[in-house]
Formats: structure tokens, C-alpha cells, sequence
């Protein structure tokens, strides 16, 4: 029978419910928030994966246009590849859920959550991430500690849970967050500049939520839950771990302190399978350890390595404040950066911390360029782009090149929340921004690098930033409870160490967060300490930004294009875009510019240098312009007739000089003063009840003369 539990969360009720679908899958849960309704569906293989030394998890967030009642647009009426939105979404249920399962876990695990319903008031994100907990919480896979979701905000600083995407317009903060009942596992957003005690106040007032979620989810598996079943683990055997321990610590220990990463991981090298094979002899261990190390399906030595190294970092940075390139815990690598790198760009920059190298190139498009985003949710475009390419070579690898994937999206994503509130507005800068980060050498914080090369490109661009943007990685290493906290962590900081704490901000405020945590999660009091840590480096960062670019670039670059702004009255536009087009299509023609037109009546003037964006400024101008009875104009015959001759003295406007208005003199034939095509100055002299202009030419050619 299918059971239920619910509760009040944030103004909705949220309820959980298990036993009536997807029910051939190991776990399912179906969540309704609102009327935002995910189904997710958990299961493991029956056996586990031969031939693999890792965790096979795999998290699938499957976006279905029917739940907003949408038809997918283009040829083809079916959904294709997941969007930017869906494979960060399935990178928010991965992160939090995969460290807590036992180590050495190799049965296939696959989460997939189905959104079925979307109200657009409510993200099904952190729906779907809260149901996944629910989902393992009620199967009979392994898995202890549950976990969930919310989203918290600060409305007219007031902290809010599960803000509506209404409510996040005017929120100085948008995070997501996930945790168990003990400890905070995975923390995503962005903010406007907010200081590190009122982030701490956020994730310290989601978690009660989570506490209380988790709670219901307890209760559902009370009630529905399947016994836990008994899954293999593969774990070293404990002689493995002696033997790499007694034979090879003395050369782990020394390689640990090699401060280059090249030569570190040459030292590391060293540590070989066929080095042990030779060790291994006449040890005491040799009949346990030399059939594994022959056996080259088995991988216990290379975890057996790794495990030892991670004791030796723990020793290093806990016990002798010593990290592997010899700096102190709060050091930060040596930096340089400029800008100006390639010629042709709007705008570059390059940015070296260390081992880690990033170039951003920024390039200024018309806001046609805009980028339309066509999910669940309402149709938008996205003004500001930040991409991220993470090539092999920048870590000396080899591998093929293929589209990015969920860590590049993500990364890039990351950058763009931190640069958002710096931009400037549409009104004041209206250019369509798209930057892009290339890593060209990479041992560590690369993210938070793209951020620092980013905002130096924006500067070089000539964007009015309002402020530097900089962006520093922390990182934890744990050893009996007693944390060691880092600053800028290099890669393999990152890959042996506990967290992975991504700041990003201003010298004022934070405006982007990402933590990741690799244990079963960390205390508020271990996050206070890195946040402060973290401020003190973002700000030295900035300092170093601020020598290399203090400002940004007076001007443009002369390879960007020049933008117009102009405001018509609503009811002029369709004059400028004239039947079928024909009018705009003229002005784009003739001048070679890009014409967008707003309902509100803004014109956007995009054109390769400046005398062509005037040009169709003024023919924008012209036709906006309403004819004025007195005024003078410039104006082109283009019929006669026997009466007079119509001239046209703003794009499709005409008048009539009346044969009797041609000259001060008397005139028998109208093809003796004018003929078609001719430039002529004509003042208006009136404008009758039905719109007719009627013009003079008397007085014009002595005016001109004087």
C-alpha cells in the first residue's frame, strides 16, 4: 500500500510518497511541492562491477516539456539532450549523495528523477534533490545516512527556506544545500555581495530545515522502507596496506614533500607495481602480497598508496603546518596577471596562481546575441555567458576532446554567479557579454583562476565593472577530529583532502559559493574558520587584480562593436520596421548595422565602427521623428506632377509643393524648377485634418544663400 508523510515547509506543503510507482526499482519516491511533482527512482545492479577501482554512481535528472505544458520547439517534438539546467541539476543530487556511501561499494547505482509536473513558482531542483534522499532512505540499498534539500534566501534580510522564483528577484541571496541530520554535505549559490556571518546564518537556518525533512523521510522508511540488503565491499586487504606502509613510507613521505607537481608525481611514479614486485621479496608478507600485485585486476596497492598518502598529508598539514609545496596553511601561490594578451579580442586576460593558468577572452555582442533559454520554466534570455574548456594538456594528459561536461558546466556556472552582480545594466552598457575561459595549466582552483582571468578581461574589455572580482579554493584535511583548513589548495590538496570550498566575491561581500565535502560533512565551526580564511584571501587576490587592472578600459576595443541607445514612442515601431520589414531591413541594408527594437520602444544600435551606427541612429531618427508645421527639412522629389511636386522630407513621409510654392516667381512648368530625384529644402506649411503635408519652397534658396 502506498504510504505518505507530509509537512509545511516554506508556505507549501511538501509530501512524500512511496508504494504506487516505479515500483520494480530498488527506491522510488514521488514528491509533490506545490504543484511541482518529481518522481525519482533509485537502483542497483545485482552485482557489482568487475574490473573497477571506483564508486559507479550515476544521477540523471530527466526534464519532461509536458510538465509545463510545453511541446519541445524545432523539427524534432521530443526531448533531446539534457539541457544546461537538467546536468546541473543532476550534479546537485551527485555531489551530496556520493560520499556517503561505504567505501569500496562497486554495484552500479543509478538516481534518476522525472519532473512531471512544474509549478513556475517552484524549482524542481532542490525537489528532486530532497526526493533522491527519500528514494535510497526507502530501498534496500545501503546508504545511512539520509540526506535532503532546500533553497534558502535573504528578502529585506530576512532569511527565507524555498524562496519563489519571484521571491529570488529581489533576494541578495539564491543557495542551494544539502545535508544529513549531523553535518552540511554540499552548499551551491549565489549572492550580491553578503558578508561571511550572514552566509553562515543561512546554511546554519537550512539545515534546521533539513533536520526537520529529513525527519518525514525517516518516518516514510519507517513505515515503507525495505530491510537494508547486504551489498559486497571491496576494501584492501589489511596485508596490502601493511606491506606499501613498511615498504614504501619512507619514499611516499619524501615524494609528499616534492614542492614541483611535475616532480612530484615523476616521484610518485616511482612508487610503482613493479617496484613492489621487486620489494616484495623475501619481505614478510610476500605469500599474501605477491599474488595480488601479479594479479593485474586487482587494485589493492594502488589504493593501499593512496590511503598512505592521504595519512602523510594529514601528518604534514595537522601535525607539522606543512603543505606538499611547502607553504603555510593560509599562503597563497605566487600570482602574476595582464591583460591585452591576444590583439584582436574585445578584451583578455591572464591569470597565474602557481601551477594554475587561466586565459578569459570577452567578446561584446548586440543584444540580439542574447541567449534564448527554453526550459519548464517561462521563456527568458540570458544576457551574460560564462564558459569554461578544461583541455587535457593543461594537466598533461592525453585524451579525445568532446563537448564539456557536468564539472565544466559547472565550473562555468560558478564564475557567471560570481560576476553577475557586478555587471553593469542593460541601460548603461547594452551589449550582450559572452566570456570564455580556456585552462591552460591546471593544480587546483581553476574555477576560482576563471574568475580572477574573467574580471580581468571585463576590465580590458572596457566593461564597467563595478568592482574586482576575485575568487580563492579552501580546502580540509581532518586527522583525529583536528581540522587543518587551506587556502588556495592544489590538486592534490583537493583530490586527498576532505573539502573543497570555492569562494568568490568582492572586497565587500560574497557573491558565489561552492562546497563539497568528501567525509560525511563538517560543523558550522569548521566553516566559520574557512570563510574568515577565505576573506583574507580573496581580498589579497583583489589587490593583485587592482595592480594589473585598476579600471576599466576607457573605450572599447576597436574590434568590439559600437552600441546606439535611443527611445521612440511605442507607437512609431511599426513605422520602423515597416510592412514585411521592408523599412528596417533598409536601414540594416544600407548602413550595415543590426537594428533590435523593444516593446517599450528602445532601439539597440549594434554596428562595426561608428560613423555606420550613426548613420542608422539617424535614419532610426528620421522616421521616429513627427513633422512639425514651420520646421525645415532636407528633403528628395520623388513624383511630379502637373500640379506640384511630392517630396519626401523624412523616410516615408511626403509633402506637396504646390507649383505655386516652387519659386518666388512665376512657374508654367513643374519639370523647370524640379526634376525627380533632386535634393531640395522645403519649410511645412501646413498639415490638413487627414495627415496631407503641404510644403513650401518660397524663401528656401535665400535662406540657404545667406
Amino acid at each position: 500500500m502506498p504510504e505518505s508523510v507530509s509537512m509545511e515547509l516554506g508556505g507549501r506543503q511538501l509530501t512524500l510518497e512511496t508504494g504506487e510507482l516505479a515500483r520494480q526499482a530498488n527506491g522510488s519516491v514521488f514528491a509533490r511541492y506545490g504543484d511541482t511533482c518529481v518522481l525519482v527512482a533509485a537502483t542497483a545492479s545485482p552485482n557489482p562491477r568487475e574490473g573497477i577501482d571506483f564508486f559507479p554512481l550515476t544521477c540523471d535528472y530527466e526534464e519532461r516539456m509536458y510538465a509545463a505544458g510545453k511541446i519541445p520547439g524545432g523539427f524534432i517534438k521530443r526531448e533531446g539532450r539534457p539541457s544546461e539546467k537538467a546536468t546541473l541539476t543532476a550534479r546537485l543530487i551527485d555531489r551530496p549523495i556520493r560520499p556517503l556511501f561505504p567505501d569500496g561499494f562497486r554495484n552500479d547505482i543509478q538516481i534518476i528523477a522525472t519532473v512531471l509536473s512544474v509549478d513556475p513558482e517552484v524549482d524542481p531542483d532542490v525537489v528532486a534533490l530532497t526526493a533522491a534522499g527519500g528514494a535510497l532512505a526507502v530501498s534496500d540499498i545501503p546508504f545511512d545516512h539520509n540526506i535532503a534539500g532546500v533553497r534558502v534566501g535573504i528578502i529585506d534580510g530576512r532569511l527565507v527556506i524555498n524562496p519563489t522564483k519571484t521571491e529570488l528577484e529581489s533576494s541578495t541571496l539564491d543557495m542551494i544545500m544539502a545535508g544529513t541530520s549531523d553535518a552540511v554535505m554540499m552548499v551551491e549559490g549565489g549572492a550580491k555581495e553578503i558578508s561571511e556571518e550572514q552566509f553562515l546564518e543561512a546554511v546554519e537556518f537550512g539545515h534546521r530545515h533539513i533536520k526537520d525533512i529529513i525527519a518525514q523521510i525517516e518516518t516514510l522508511a519507517a513505515r515503507a522502507g525495505k530491510p537494508k540488503r547486504e551489498f559486497p565491499v571491496f576494501l584492501p586487504a589489511p596485508s596490502m596496506q601493511s606491506f606499501v606502509d613498511e615498504a614504501f613510507g619512507a619514499d611516499i613521505a619524501r615524494a609528499m614533500r616534492v614542492t614541483k607537481k611535475l616532480e612530484r608525481n615523476a616521484a610518485f611514479d616511482e612508487i610503482s607495481r613493479q617496484e613492489a614486485l621487486k620489494r616484495v621479496s623475501g619481505h614478510r608478507l610476500e605469500a599474501d602480497v605477491r599474488p595480488m600485485l601479479e594479479d593485474s585486476r586487482n587494485h589493492d596497492f594502488e589504493k593501499c598508496v593512496k590511503a598512505r598518502q592521504e595519512e602523510e598529508l594529514r601528518t604534514m598539514v595537522v601535525d607539522e603546518s606543512r603543505r606538499p609545496d611547502g607553504r603555510a596553511p593560509d599562503e597563497i601561490r605566487p600570482i602574476s596577471s595582464r591583460t591585452t594578451v591576444v590583439p584582436r579580442t574585445h578584451g583578455s586576460g591572464l591569470f597565474t596562481r602557481g601551477e594554475t593558468q587561466i586565459f578569459t577572452a570577452a567578446t561584446l555582442g548586440s543584444l540580439s546575441d542574447e541567449q534564448r533559454i527554453d526550459g519548464l520554466g517561462p521563456q527568458t534570455f540570458k544576457r551574460f555567458m560564462h564558459h569554461y574548456n578544461f583541455p587535457p594538456y593543461s594537466v598533461g594528459e592525453t585524451r579525445p576532446m568532446r563537448g564539456p561536461g557536468r564539472r565544466e558546466i559547472g565550473h562555468g556556472l560558478l564564475a557567471e554567479r560570481a560576476l553577475i552582480p557586478m555587471l553593469p545594466p542593460p541601460d548603461a552598457f547594452p551589449y550582450t557579454l559572452r566570456l570564455v575561459s580556456e585552462t591552460f595549466e591546471s593544480n587546483g582552483s581553476s574555477s576560482m583562476g576563471s574568475v580572477c582571468a574573467s574580471t580581468l578581461a571585463l576590465m580590458d574589455a572596457g566593461v564597467p565593472l563595478r568592482k574586482h572580482v576575485g575568487g580563492v579554493a579552501m580546502g580540509l584535511i581532518l586527522k583525529d577530529g583536528r581540522p587543518g583548513i587551506l587556502t588556495d589548495i592544489q590538486g592534490l590538496e583537493d583530490a586527498l583532502g576532505e573539502m573543497d570550498f570555492k569562494v568568490a566575491g568582492t572586497t565587500d561581500g560574497l557573491t558565489a559559493v561552492q562546497m563539497d565535502i568528501k567525509v560525511r560533512g563538517i560543523t558550522i565551526d569548521i566553516m566559520r574558520r574557512a570563510m574568515e580564511q577565505a576573506r583574507r584571501g580573496r581580498l589579497f587576490i583583489i589587490e593583485k587584480l587592482k595592480e594589473t587592472a585598476p579600471a576599466p578600459r576607457r573605450g572599447l576595443s576597436k574590434f568590439a562593436p559600437r552600441m546606439f541607445v535611443l527611445e521612440i514612442h511605442p507607437d512609431k515601431i511599426k513605422d520602423i520596421i515597416g510592412p514585411g520589414g521592408k523599412v528596417i531591413n533598409k536601414i540594416v541594408a544600407e548602413t550595415g548595422a543590426k537594428v533590435d527594437i523593444e516593446n517599450d520602444g528602445r532601439v539597440f544600435i549594434s554596428s562595426p565602427d561608428a560613423d555606420s551606427g550613426e548613420r542608422a541612429k539617424r535614419m532610426v531618427e528620421d522616421i521616429a521623428r513627427d513633422v512639425e508645421v514651420g520646421e525645415v527639412y532636407t528633403g528628395i522629389v520623388k513624383r511630379i506632377m502637373n500640379f506640384g511636386a511630392f517630396v519626401q522630407i523624412l523616410p516615408g513621409k511626403e509633402g506637396l509643393v504646390h507649383i505655386s510654392q516652387l519659386a518666388a516667381h512665376r512657374v508654367n512648368r513643374v519639370e523647370d524648377e524640379v526634376k525627380i530625384g533632386d535634393e531640395v529644402i522645403v519649410r511645412v506649411t501646413e498639415i490638413d485634418n487627414m495627415g496631407r503635408i503641404n510644403l513650401t519652397r518660397k524663401g528656401m534658396l535665400e535662406e540657404a544663400k545667406i
